[in-house]
């Protein structure tokens, strides 16, 4: 594993202090695929993180933390690095270094190394009181969700399980945006949807490596704006649901929250004139606790067909300022689910 010095402080963005600026104490890590069909999307990263990270830090006013978890796949599927992992730093300048020395190659079989990087994520220095989003951004299902060809058709081979994992981060209180570059097969889509689900993220489908950048600061403003409701929704979640002790849906906690925030403001990403969130049977598959059990209920689930709904990310790609709406209001009461009762 891979570790920065992180007395090294290369080209730091000014920041406020922890203790002024808590509701945006940001720490952001990324996961990347490094695999050989990624190129055009790690160059875009290589490109734009100096501004994405500028942009942030002036318009939320951010203390942030960056790090960067890279990973490719087993062997003998790929012999060079199953995961690369550097933990967090201020330093902008560092966090370009490490880009500057990724490169897209190798991969072998369709599925890589999904899983690995979850549990990369799950064990970064995460801080105690910040914002916790990681940026997901992959082509490529983990092992064992039945793709063609999988060398690792039972999953991971160190025995790691993606589903568990995601709970774990959710506890955490890491928010996970995935974005699938390119087209994805609809079951790995899916997955990558029912995981962003669970820690109250989102997914976003992206054919165009130019846009990442975009992507990357909308999903930050979005879920910076959602922190700072996140103390008032965890309140109606506790007395809704008697600290745990009763069984509520997701659908009616959500509208007891927007009920309670009102006119709430929030940041909301929006690409062809809409917001999107997971559809119905990405929200049911959000509730397993292992990927035997989410390909179980695959099997059965009556899912959506999204069709021509689930538009890929286009250049009317904005982050717009709007009254919370139903589908953030629900993400919100699975991730104050996740963190309050560990469940």
């Amino acid at each position: 594993m891979a570790q920065s010095d992180n007395s090294i402080n290369v080209e730091s963005v000014g920041q406020p202090s922890l203790a002024e600026h808590d509701s945006s104490v940001l720490d952001l890590a990324f996961a990347m695929d490094c695999t050989g069909s990624m190129g055009s999307y790690i160059a875009a990263a290589k490109d734009s993180i100096w501004n994405i990270c500028e942009e942030i830090v002036a318009s939320e006013k951010s203390d942030i933390k960056l790090s960067l978890v890279e990973y490719r796949d087993h062997p003998p599927q790929d012999k060079s690095f199953v995961t690369r992992t550097h933990d967090f730093v201020s330093s902008i300048g560092e966090m370009k270094k490490w880009l500057s020395q990724s490169a897209a190659s190798g991969g072998g079989d369709a599925p890589e190394a999904v899983t690995d990087a979850l549990h990369q994520l799950l064990k970064l220095n995460w801080r105690e009181k910040s914002t916790k989003i990681c940026i997901m951004i992959s082509d490529a299902p983990p092992h064992g969700l039945g793709s063609h060809g999988d060398g690792f058709p039972g999953g991971c081979p160190d025995g790691l399980d993606p589903i568990n994992i995601t709970r774990e981060l959710a506890q955490k209180g890491i928010t996970l945006y995935t974005v699938g570059c390119g087209s994805l097969a609809v079951k790995c889509r899916d997955f990558f949807m029912t995981i962003a689900h669970i820690t109250g993220g989102q997914f976003i489908p992206l054919a165009n490596a130019r846009l990442l950048a975009k992507v990357i600061i909308g999903s930050a403003q979005e879920q910076i704006s959602l922190e700072k409701l996140q103390g008032k929704v965890d309140d109606v979640v506790k007395q809704a649901t008697d600290n745990g002790k009763k069984e509520i849906s997701d659908d009616i906690l959500a509208g007891k929250i927007e009920e309670a925030l009102g006119h709430a403001t929030t940041a909301q990403c929006r690409w062809g004139g809409q917001n999107y969130q997971a559809p119905r049977h990405c929200q049911a598959l959000s509730e397993v606790s292992s990927l035997a059990a989410y390909n179980s209920d695959y099997k059965t689930t009556d899912y959506d067909d999204l069709g021509d709904k689930l538009a890929v990310v286009d250049e009317s790609y904005a982050v717009e300022k709007l009254s919370i709406n139903q589908a953030q209001c629900k993400r919100m009461a699975k991730k104050s689910k996740f963190s309050l009762f560990k469940s």
